[in-house]
């Protein structure tokens, strides 16, 4: 990496029709291994609830959490932007909003991310005004499951596509700097990238979009649960864990991952 990845970074590898990576990191150590094999985009997510605290959703994260860990990824990083989520029931009022976001900022943050459509467009606006960029994060929210009863494809329907494709609109309209596109159908993931000018990330959205994100343990073969939009790339290393995190980054740049195996139709 020549220097610290920007969102103008990203957008100009929009531009240029160049594919980047993005990767969940949890501690120092291995925000310092992704970054240096070429990740451009660090996500301190709440997933740490599922692979590191042994939960069976991603609701139980507290604020406090996500503060501690992307304290420790932010000394491990070597010039990745660097994403953090913001939590269950963290962003349910204005000023807890703008509260917890300047947390995650203050803590070595330089994006957040929040999952919804429309509904979070004036959390979008009041937060971008306020110097804060935002990530929206659309199709499967996790931290809906209760709501839309599991870990299930979203858009399949055309009305369905059709909201997500507005609301998308919608919320680049509000402020959004990137949107994040989980679990939906790779031609719709496709329509949308073509439909807004912002980056747009995909896990399980096909290959048709600006970067692709995963999590590190899927990467590394080791997630106890492993849907079809995951690909392991341990066997692949003749150097390991750094050799596998490579081959994922390669993988991506290349346009080899995802196969038309790992997403939906």
């Amino acid at each position: 990496m020549s220097g610290p990845t920007t969102l103008y970074t990203l957008q100009d590898m929009k531009r240029r029709g160049e594919k980047f990576v993005c990767i969940t990191a949890y501690d120092a150590l291995f925000a310092g291994l992704c970054s240096s094999a070429g990740a451009e985009v660090l996500l301190v997510g709440d997933s740490l609830g599922m692979v590191l605290q042994g939960h069976d959703s991603t609701l139980p994260v507290t604020m406090e959490d996500m503060v501690y860990h992307m304290q420790c990824v932010k000394r491990g990083n070597k010039g990745a932007l660097l994403m953090a989520d913001l939590p269950f029931m963290s962003y349910a009022s204005e000023t807890q909003t703008l509260d917890n976001a300047a947390r995650l900022m203050r803590a070595g943050g330089q994006i957040v991310k929040l999952e919804g459509g429309a509904w979070i467009a004036e959390t979008t606006r009041q937060l971008t005004e306020r110097g804060i960029p935002v990530c929206a994060h659309m199709g499967l929210t996790p931290q809906s499951v209760n709501r839309i009863g599991g870990f299930r494809v979203q858009g399949r329907d055309p009305g369905a596509a059709n909201t997500i494709i507005e609301e998308a609109k919608l919320l680049e309209e509000y402020g959004a700097n990137m949107l994040l596109l989980e679990c939906i159908p790779a031609a719709l993931a496709r329509t949308i990238s073509e439909s807004v000018s912002i980056p747009v990330i995909g896990i399980g959205a096909g290959r048709d979009v600006d970067g692709q994100i995963m999590v590190m343990h899927d990467v590394l073969g080791i997630s106890p649960i492993t849907p079809r939009f995951v690909k392991n790339f341990l066997p692949e290393s003749s150097a390991g864990i750094p050799g596998a995190i490579a081959a994922y980054v390669a993988a991506v740049k290349e346009q080899r991952f995802p196969g038309p195996e790992h997403s939906y139709h």
